[in-house]
């Protein structure tokens, strides 16, 4: 069920008032079953996926609690058991593909088997969040969960179920075991979140997407010009499509009484690749840095050993978003800025030098550029069309394409000026609060302005969200 599709826009109301009528005992089960409902609407038998994976690692901290002296046993059963399971549906053609391009390669002449799994919807999401229970539990920072129920609705919550946020237990179970209080400011708020995301989604990510799809999806077609134009364009399309996707489904849980932790904080407005990922997918890049980073090491190690780790988890998080060797390269390109960035750091403290401070604005200048450009590797189908990108756009350039006609692009510039410009605003902290006046009118005004706008300017179809493939 996609949250811009009439189903969805059907469900959220009922459930928000069901909740709230019943009985809070009754409450939990309520979600649980709704969340089911939520994903069933998909592929109904990839629901048994995500009970396996509920009971394994419930299972496993169950047993890591009550055999505390075998818990590295259980937990490494554990990864091994879930991250089989995510690489067998989300990585086994890949891996084969490669395997046997390898053999190809060396004069070994071999038909590469295809096993064509659909994907499910979420698993790297909610396979992600649960596994990070169960390393919390190892590491003692949450105590086991013993309710069953409470801990497969923190599994399959539905606002945050297919594309995250990816929750940490400390935060998000403990909310499942307080009494919720309706509260009118609460729903309020997250209506306008919702609003503020289904604007992102349908009238940035939706308007520009056929654009982007026309350029990258022909490109050997087109000059460098229209390239460069089309990889902006798909910038404010990943950021509208999935930062509006972690905007609803915030703003649904808050509906619900629930708060999940912010997954976008205006990105663009970066001044270093390392604030990027601070920015960024929050959920994701702190998860690596919380499970993956740190354990390498981090940077309390040497410095050879510091680079080492920067890279290896970049390479995992371009992994993490795609089956296919250019977001490898997209996740390699993100961890080479950033080696180059703390090796820069490193020798300006080691040989005590004195630098010129940058401003913020400069800093933006030379991030936000390199960050876009990253864009492509995360867009194209393969390594050769991102070589053909990259060289057009070096050296070949010409009349910019204009898809659907000029006053679509006018459209498309003026949607990204809208959202640059509360970007700017928060960022900076100008006073002009529009949606969240202090005065109820202003603010009655502007949301209705901004149902009016979204009226009138979105692309009204159930276009799947960028970030469900992952």
């Amino acid at each position: 069920m996609l949250f811009n599709s009439v189903d969805f826009l059907l469900f959220f109301p009922i459930v928000v008032l069901l909740y709230w009528l019943l009985p809070n005992k009754a409450r939990n089960p309520f979600l649980l079953v709704a969340s089911y409902y939520f994903y069933m609407n998909w592929e109904p038998i990839y629901a048994l996926l995500i009970a396996f994976t509920t009971l394994t690692t419930w299972g496993c901290s169950l047993m890591m609690s009550s055999h505390p002296t075998n818990k590295r046993v259980f937990l490494t059963a554990n990864l091994i058991i879930n991250f089989g399971i995510l690489f067998t549906f989300k990585y086994l053609d890949f891996f084969t593909e490669s395997v046997f391009d390898a053999l190809n390669f060396a004069g070994i002449r071999m038909e590469v088997p295809k096993f064509n799994l659909l994907l499910p919807v979420g698993i790297s999401f909610y396979t992600f969040q649960a596994i990070g229970y169960t390393i919390d539990v190892y590491r003692g920072k949450v105590v086991t969960e013993r309710n069953l129920l409470t801990y497969a609705l923190f599994v399959s919550f539905f606002p945050q179920l297919v594309a995250g946020p990816i929750e940490r237990a400390a935060n998000l179970l403990p909310q499942f075991k307080i009494k919720h209080i309706f509260d009118g400011n609460l729903i309020i708020e997250g209506l306008k979140m919702m609003i503020w995301g289904y604007f992102l989604k349908m009238c940035i990510a939706q308007q520009v997407g056929p654009y982007v799809d026309a350029v990258f999806n022909n490109i050997y077609q087109h000059n460098g010009t229209t390239i460069l134009f089309a990889t902006v364009m798909f910038a404010f399309q990943i950021l509208g499509d999935f930062g509006g996707y972690s905007l609803i489904a915030i703003g649904t849980a808050k509906c619900l009484g629930f708060n999940l932790m912010m997954n976008f904080n205006r990105p663009y407005l970066s001044t270093s690749v390392k604030d990027f990922w601070r920015r960024w997918h929050i959920s994701l890049s702190s998860w690596f840095a919380e499970y993956v980073y740190i354990p390498l090491g981090g940077s309390r190690c040497s410095e050879a050993k510091h680079q080492r780790n920067i890279i290896l988890t970049m390479l995992a998080s371009g992994l993490w978003h795609g089956a296919n060797w250019t977001f490898v390269i997209w996740g390699a390109y993100h961890g080479v800025l950033q080696m180059l960035l703390s090796l820069k750091n490193y020798f300006i403290k080691k040989l005590n030098l004195k630098v010129v401070k940058l401003h913020k604005l400069l800093c933006i200048v030379i991030t936000v550029p390199l960050v876009i450009l990253g864009w492509i590797f995360f867009r194209v189908n393969s390594i050769e069309e991102a070589l053909f990108a990259f060289q057009s756009i070096a050296i070949k350039h010409g009349l910019l394409y204009n898809g659907d006609g000029k006053p679509m692009i006018a459209l498309y510039l003026l949607m990204i000026l809208i959202l640059a410009f509360k970007s700017i605003k928060d960022e900076f902290g100008w006073n002009l609060h529009f949606m969240h006046h202090r005065k109820p009118l202003v603010a009655a005004i502007s949301t209705a302005l901004m149902i009016v706008v979204i009226l009138l300017c979105a692309r009204f179809e159930s276009a799947p969200f960028i970030y469900f493939q992952f």
